[in-house]
């Protein structure tokens, strides 16, 4: 029996984000909300935001897709929409919760394989193969090579997802494949561009709303954690402490730079969505 591969930190942050997003913000979502016209930037339009985003990607499916491959499907909320539009959809995700949570969603109408998509064996072959902000995740490079061998001829790679800006300095916030390489490897690999559209502003705000969840939110609820432990269990508190100091350094440093701003995100980053024909 082949032995698991241990859940990464990406993995894990996305199960704890569905899991919050679900309890405390009553949204299953797990991508990026569109800000657009005049919705106030506020936590509590989180999941309108992110409604208008899957309303924004269903609406650039291409005419005559009938197949999808949902990559990356995070709880399964956009598969289920495109089940209920008439697709026959199918899902990859390395997480055997976020797995189960989707095959939980879809039924018996669709499959979803657990593993990471470079890995992905399968007979079947699709119209349209659909990275909604897991294109980041990828290797870019066996990632191309396997949409190549999975599309029908005439099959459509959709992406809608973050890209690194090629320009001086380095950005408080993470995630993206650099995108002058990304062009280079796409086109190269022998597909033709039919949609480049920038929504970087549009869903910039996001950044600022998940910020200012982890400062005023999340961290204070560590800290007060911790230091209830540390009057309880003094002894125990300190061996935990020392154990993941480098983490827990690590994560004040990621969440806590002053960095994560939506200024710093469009300086460094481009949020694209892409349409390319095999």
């Amino acid at each position: 029996m082949r032995k698991r591969d241990k859940k990464s930190s990406r993995e894990l942050g996305l199960e704890v984000a569905a899991i919050c997003g679900r309890h405390f913000f009553k949204t299953e979502h797990l991508h990026y909300g569109l800000w657009t016209n005049g919705l106030d930037i506020d936590l509590a339009n989180l999941h309108t935001a992110q409604e208008r985003y899957t309303q924004y990607l269903l609406e650039h499916i291409p005419q005559g897709v009938k197949t999808v491959l949902d990559v990356g499907c995070g709880t399964g909320k956009n598969a289920r929409r495109l089940l209920d539009m008439g697709y026959t959809v199918d899902c990859v995700s390395p997480s055997l919760f976020l797995s189960e949570w989707t095959s939980g969603l879809l039924g018996e109408a669709g499959t979803v394989f657990t593993c990471k998509y470079e890995q992905l064996q399968t007979e079947r072959r699709y119209d349209c193969i659909l990275f909604s902000e897991s294109f980041q995740y990828v290797n870019l490079e066996k990632a191309i090579e396997q949409t190549a061998g999975l599309l029908n001829e005439g099959g459509y790679l959709f992406i809608c997802d973050v890209f690194k800006k090629d320009v001086e300095g380095k950005s408080g916030i993470g995630g993206g494949h650099n995108i002058n390489k990304f062009f280079e490897c796409v086109e190269g690999a022998g597909f033709e561009k039919i949609a480049d559209e920038d929504i970087t502003d549009e869903t910039a705000p996001t950044i600022e709303i998940l910020d200012d969840a982890m400062k005023n939110v999340a961290v204070p609820a560590l800290d007060s954690s911790l230091e209830f432990l540390r009057g309880r269990h003094p002894v125990m508190t300190k061996l935990l402490y020392w154990g993941y100091k480098k983490k827990l350094s690590k994560v004040r440093d990621k969440y806590m730079n002053g960095r994560r701003t939506s200024d710093d995100f469009r300086k460094y980053k481009t949020y694209r969505l892409f349409l390319y024909k095999k």
